[in-house]
């Protein structure tokens, strides 16, 4: 069950940690909507019963994986929420790089899936609030499901050690003080940082719009509020806002 609170009830530790309930996001979404969490708060399940990647799509949540999401309250002068998708990224990478064995296969696939030697390790889902964003990061630390449209891989299967509390812990500090560069600096230093660690421009990419549209080019980099930069073979750029995207 999703926890509850009440204004009478003591602040919720900066980790909430429950034992099973439907999703993360919906129930931090339930939570902010109450007014009875801060920024800063995250909620982490041990397992959910209804995971949610995007567009929709199931997000399979055995034991022993991550499943967290935290709040980030939008505040009047804040750079486009939609960078926050970014800001995740570059905090969960740098966290994921300090613990694995070897991470030179390690990279970031737009707009913030991390891959390990190409196959999918981790999924970020962002949901608005009335005056929020929840993030819901998900990482495959012990298991790693099989999908149809990719590779997958796990923590654990690289040779890491660590447990989901435990990565938990490292992530939501760096994921604070990357929020903190968000706000003070703007977009500028994270997309830098996203583009050091990502697939490099000129690397051939598919694209599925919402649409169901297919596009191919080459990724041109991000323009300056973090959407992709596609170059189609005609010439013609394309701004992506959302989508799948496949390393060719």
């Amino acid at each position: 069950m999703p926890p509850t609170a009440s204004s009478k009830a003591p602040a919720l530790p900066r980790i909430l940690t429950v034992p099973a309930t439907g999703s993360t996001n919906a129930d931090l979404l339930t939570l902010a909507g109450d007014r009875a969490v801060d920024e800063g708060t995250w909620l982490r399940a041990e397992q959910q019963t209804a995971g949610r990647g995007r567009q929709g799509r199931v997000w399979d949540s055995p034991a022993g994986n991550l499943y967290a999401s935290t709040l980030v309250a939008i505040r009047p002068g804040d750079p486009s929420a939609a960078g926050l998708a970014l800001v995740a990224a570059v905090a969960l990478e740098e966290t994921v790089r300090g613990i694995l064995p070897d991470a030179r296969a390690l990279r970031l696939k737009w707009p913030n899936d991390l891959l390990l030697d190409g196959a999918k390790l981790s999924g970020i889902l962002l949901e608005r609030g009335a005056a929020h964003v929840v993030v819901g990061i998900g990482v495959n630390v012990a298991h790693h499901p099989a999908l149809a449209d990719r590779a997958t891989t796990s923590l654990h299967a690289a040779g890491a050690t660590v447990d989901a509390a435990t990565l938990l812990g490292d992530l939501a500090d760096r994921f604070a003080a990357w929020l903190t560069v968000w706000r003070g600096q703007g977009m500028a230093p994270i997309a830098a940082r996203w583009s050091e660690r990502a697939h490099a421009v000129g690397t051939a990419l598919k694209v599925r719009l919402p649409s169901q549209t297919a596009l191919e080019g080459r990724f041109l980099g991000l323009d300056t509020s973090g959407a992709l930069l596609l170059g189609l073979a005609d010439g013609t750029r394309h701004v992506i806002h959302a989508g799948d995207v496949f390393v060719v």
